[in-house]
């Protein structure tokens, strides 16, 4: 069970560098849209979040949720887990397309305004609401 424990407060951790990465890296699309004389530092910045934070992140959250299982392969038969790995699907290809936005910046080809990265941005947010209640009330 210790070990269990220490895995799920690793797999948190990873989750929150995740989450952070996955809430800001839209508010720099917002900024770069708004202001395109700042558009080469906003590149670089957002260059080392999405690859020296998002990434190692998601990375870590995956592999210590594959660990958890591991240790506890009985918790695959829960049917909250197999809603919330769902759930962490759409994480990543939210991510996905993050990194597309991003390559459209740096090829100057983004059509997005700053209002859509503004409320693209919510998309994580509700994702976030839906797993923390999944995994805490485990409803089903």
């Amino acid at each position: 069970m210790e070990t269990y424990l220490i895995l799920k407060s690793l797999h948190l951790i990873s989750m929150v560098a995740w989450f952070a990465g996955l809430f800001y890296l839209p508010r720099l699309f917002v900024y770069h849209v708004e202001h395109p004389a700042a558009a080469p530092t906003l590149s670089i910045m957002e260059h080392k979040l999405a690859r020296y934070i998002m990434l190692p992140a998601a990375v870590a959250t995956f592999v210590f949720g594959l660990a958890m299982v591991l240790v506890s392969p009985e918790i695959m038969q829960m049917g909250w887990l197999h809603a919330k790995l769902g759930l962490v699907l759409l994480l990543v290809a939210y991510h996905a397309s993050l990194e597309l936005f991003r390559a459209d910046f740096r090829t100057g080809r983004n059509t997005k305004s700053g209002k859509f990265f503004r409320m693209y941005n919510e998309v994580p947010t509700l994702i976030l609401i839906a797993v923390i209640f999944l995994a805490v009330l485990k409803p089903f």
